[in-house]
């Protein structure tokens, strides 16, 4: 969904314009959160990798809470600051779900379930206490907690799908990704052809966003053995990480994304 079309399901002007702190939805937003959930999926398996996990879930806790109290901190959107807290929100989401599957052995046809009920929880909570859940009314630091709360739910419970249909319906990677590439195209369609609200139309691509850009990461970094290319996830983390760089670099500088 794009911001004309929320702004359909957005409260009143004056609150539209109190907005700023969060980026306006144009398409490079939708690439990007595509880019970080990819990049989020392979730096969690390689911190994984080459430490000790439990050290990189601290360490992934550390980086996440340092970035969201930058983001709180700041009075207005600012790029940098903003996608970088989506990146570490990213990896911290996928090890809190790994976790739950590796560490606690949750499996993921009981883990998606309960994600998605987490997830509905702050939805409803969000709902019942600001009575809107548009991402054009985020002007108060309860209504950011809110959307920070969503966006982790999400990566949560992206995390635990993708990995419940790459390996547990055994559709592999490369499969899971075009699927999921076909299933974010349904709330698009649904909103401009059948009238979906945008706000409701808008979170369900976010979500799958998450299993969509992990899918395909995955799929380019794993051995030929799982189906995948073999990049190796050092150099899958790194590549998709220089061309986040370059996207919000652009972003920062030529403030396409903000609004007025």
């Amino acid at each position: 969904m794009t911001t004309a079309q929320l702004q359909q399901n957005a409260p009143s002007a004056p609150v539209r314009q109190a907005m700023n702190k969060v980026p306006e939805v144009t398409a490079l937003f939708w690439i990007i959160k595509v880019l970080t959930t990819g990049m989020g999926e392979t730096a969690s398996d390689f911190l994984a990798h080459v430490m000790d996990p439990m050290i990189a879930v601290a360490l992934g806790g550390v980086g996440f809470v340092a970035c969201l109290a930058v983001q709180f901190s700041v009075r207005r959107y600012v790029a940098w600051v903003y996608w970088t807290t989506v990146v570490m929100v990213s990896v911290f989401g996928t090890m809190a779900a790994d976790v739950m599957h590796v560490g606690l052995h949750v499996p993921y046809l009981v883990a998606t379930p309960f994600f998605l009920l987490a997830l509905a929880t702050v939805f409803g909570t969000w709902y019942a206490t600001e009575r809107t859940l548009s991402v054009h009314s985020i002007n108060t630091p309860r209504r950011e907690a809110f959307y920070w709360a969503t966006v982790l739910g999400t990566f949560a419970l992206g995390t635990a799908v993708g990995d419940l249909t790459a390996t547990t319906f055994g559709l592999g990677y490369l499969a899971s990704g075009f699927a999921f590439a076909g299933l974010i195209a349904v709330p698009a369609v649904a909103h401009s052809r059948f009238g979906f609200g945008a706000i409701a139309a808008f979170w369900w691509a976010y979500v799958l966003t998450r299993p969509l850009g992990a899918s395909f990461a995955d799929w380019m970094a794993v051995p030929h053995a799982r189906g995948g290319l073999n990049l190796g996830l050092g150099p899958v983390t790194l590549t998709w990480t220089l061309v986040i760089l370059a996207l919000v670099g652009y972003l920062a500088t030529s403030r396409r994304d903000t609004a007025g």
